[in-house]
C-alpha cells in the first residue's frame, strides 16, 4: 500500500478524525470572535490521560511477563540509545543553526528527546489495523524513552550555563505523574500476568479505543486554541517541527529493523523516536530551566510535530519499515 493510501487510511481513523474535529471546533470558535476557548473540563483530560497511561503500562507489562528477558535486552538498549542521540542532535540544530538560546534550545530538545504517549498509542492502533501487529513489549520501552532524553538535554544546559538543577529535574521526571502511572501499569501487568488480568481485559483493550478518541478530541481543542502560537513561531521552528521527526523517525525504524523487530514493531519504534513529549517534559523543563520559553517547545511538539505524525509520520514510517523489512 502506498504512503498516500496509508495516510488516507490514518486520516479516516476515529482517533485522527476526533483530533481534526477538535481543531476545527476551536478554530471556528476563535474566528467567530467569541473569545472563548472550547475545551473539556480539565478533570476529564486528567482522568483520561491517567487511564491511558495505566492501560498502556498494563498491556506492556502483560507482554513483558511472557517475554524472555533476552528478547527485551537489545530493544531496551537501542531505545536508550535513541533517547541519548535525539536530544543531542536537536540541541545542536536549534542552538547552532536556529540561534536559539541555551535554555530555549535545551528546553525544546528535552521535549523531542522524550516521547508522546498518545502518538505511540496511535501508532500501535494503526499497526494493528494495518495487519502488522507489533511486539507486545513495546509499551515497556516507552518508559525507557521518556526519561533519558529529558535528562540529556538538561545536562547539556548545565554544561553550558551554571544553575541548572539537574537533581531536581531527575526527581521531577522520575516522580512525575506520567512516569509513575506508566511504570505502575507495567509492574501491575508483570505481577498479575495475562491469566489474572483476563477478567478485566476489556478495561484496557476495548474501552481503551473509545477513551482514546475522546482524549484526542480534547487535544484537538487545545491545539486549535494555539494556532496563533503556530503563526508566531517562525519559519525555522516550524521547519524543525517537521524535519526533526522525519530524521529521528527514520533512525528509529532503521534501528528496529536492524535488531529484528517486525515491520509493525519497527514502525512503532520509529514513531516513538519521532514523537515529542508534551506531558513529562514541560514539567521537568519548567523546574530546571525557568528561563526557557516553554511556548516554543509546546508549539513545536504539540502544534506541529504531533499532528504531523498523526497524519503523515505514522503511515510513512509504516511504509518505510515494510520496505526495509522486505529488502
Amino acid at each position: 500500500m502506498s504512503a498516500v493510501a496509508l495516510a488516507a487510511r490514518n486520516l479516516a481513523s476515529p482517533p485522527v478524525l476526533a483530533f481534526a474535529v477538535g481543531i476545527g471546533i476551536a478554530a471556528w470558535a476563535h474566528s467567530s470572535g467569541s473569545g472563548r476557548r472550547p475545551a473539556l473540563p480539565p478533570v476529564v483530560g486528567t482522568l483520561l490521560s491517567a487511564y491511558l497511561l495505566v492501560a498502556i503500562g498494563v498491556k506492556g507489562g502483560v507482554q513483558v511477563a511472557v517475554t524472555p528477558v533476552g528478547e527485551l535486552a537489545l530493544p531496551a538498549l537501542v531505545t536508550l540509545g535513541i533517547g541519548v542521540i535525539t536530544p543531542i542532535v536537536a540541541y545542536v540544530v536549534l542552538h547552532r543553526f536556529g540561534r536559539f538560546s541555551v535554555p530555549d534550545a535545551a528546553g525544546i530538545a528535552a521535549h523531542y528527546g522524550s516521547v508522546s504517549i498518545v502518538t505511540f498509542t496511535a501508532a500501535l492502533a494503526f499497526a494493528s489495523s494495518a495487519g502488522t501487529d507489533p511486539e507486545g513489549f513495546l509499551p515497556a520501552l516507552v518508559a525507557l524513552l521518556e526519561v533519558p532524553g529529558i535528562l540529556i538535554a538538561l545536562l547539556i544546559a548545565a554544561a553550558a550555563q551554571p544553575g541548572v538543577a539537574i537533581g531536581h529535574a531527575v526527581r521531577e521526571v522520575l516522580t512525575g505523574r506520567s512516569i509513575l502511572l506508566l511504570v505502575g501499569g507495567v509492574v501491575l501487568g508483570v505481577l498479575a500476568g495475562p491469566d489474572r488480568l483476563a477478567p478485566v481485559e476489556a478495561g484496557y483493550t476495548d474501552i481503551f479505543k473509545i477513551l482514546l478518541v475522546v482524549f484526542l478530541l480534547d487535544l484537538g481543542l487545545k491545539v486549535g486554541s494555539r494556532l496563533d502560537d503556530l503563526r508566531k513561531a517562525g519559519a525555522f521552528l516550524v521547519g524543525f517541527g517537521l524535519v526533526m521527526p522525519l530524521a529521528s523517525g527514520a533512525l528509529g525504524v532503521a534501528a528496529g529493523v536492524a535488531i529484528g523487530l517486525t515491520s509493525g514493531g519497527a514502525a512503532v519504534l520509529g514513531t516513538m523516536a519521532a514523537s515529542a513529549s508534551y506531558i513529562a517534559a514541560p514539567a521537568a523543563v519548567a523546574v530546571s530551566l525557568p528561563s526557557a520559553n516553554l511556548t516554543y517547545a509546546l508549539t513545536a511538539s504539540l502544534g506541529i510535530t504531533f499532528p504531523f505524525n498523526l497524519v503523515i509520520g505514522i503511515p510513512l514510517f509504516s511504509e518505510l519499515a515494510t520496505a526495509l523489512t522486505r529488502g
